[in-house]
């Protein structure tokens, strides 16, 4: 059983008694170190992938520029999920992986962000994995309208009160 399955019984902490939508009140919690690691896959035709590979996209450079893109958008994520905490990020990296998979071609992006404060930043690295796919996808849609983004999922997350957690195989 998945853990989002074993969890389904759990209070959603982003309602009220009235189940009116609500920012989680984080004040009394204590400060500690947070870290969140989330990735996810951009699936693409072989020239394509070939095109990112040699840095001769039309746009530029993919990867930096999805590397680039994706931290901005971990640093931006409060302005775009509405109950979301803005937080002071103390860091946020991007892996970008080429997959030669002859059959099934994509990029391999992984992010970690990290924080000390009362929340997490699990929705911060997710979104950084989501802009940086996106910002792929932009970059070399004239080339392949078909890309499919997917398996974007949390790998992990430390710190606060429930401590470490790793995602199943």
């Amino acid at each position: 059983m998945s853990n989002s399955l074993q969890n389904s019984n759990a209070a959603l902490t982003h309602f009220d008694e009235q189940g009116q939508a609500h920012m989680v009140d984080v004040g009394a919690k204590a400060s500690t170190h947070r870290l969140a690691v989330a990735s996810g896959r951009i699936h693409m035709l072989p020239a394509t992938l070939a095109l990112i590979q040699a840095g001769t996209a039309k746009k530029g450079d993919v990867l930096g520029i999805a590397r680039i893109a994706g931290i901005q958008g971990a640093k931006k994520t409060s302005d775009l999920i509405p109950l979301c905490h803005p937080l002071a990020l103390t860091r946020v990296a991007l892996e970008l992986e080429i997959v030669q998979d002859p059959l099934n071609p994509s990029v391999l992006c992984k992010a970690t962000a990290e924080t000390v404060g009362p929340t997490g930043v699990e929705m911060e690295a997710l979104t950084a994995v989501q802009v940086a796919l996106l910002t792929i996808y932009d970059m070399c849609k004239a080339a392949d309208r078909g890309m499919v983004i997917t398996d974007v999922k949390l790998l992990e997350k430390q710190g606060g009160k429930s401590g470490h957690w790793v995602a199943p195989n």
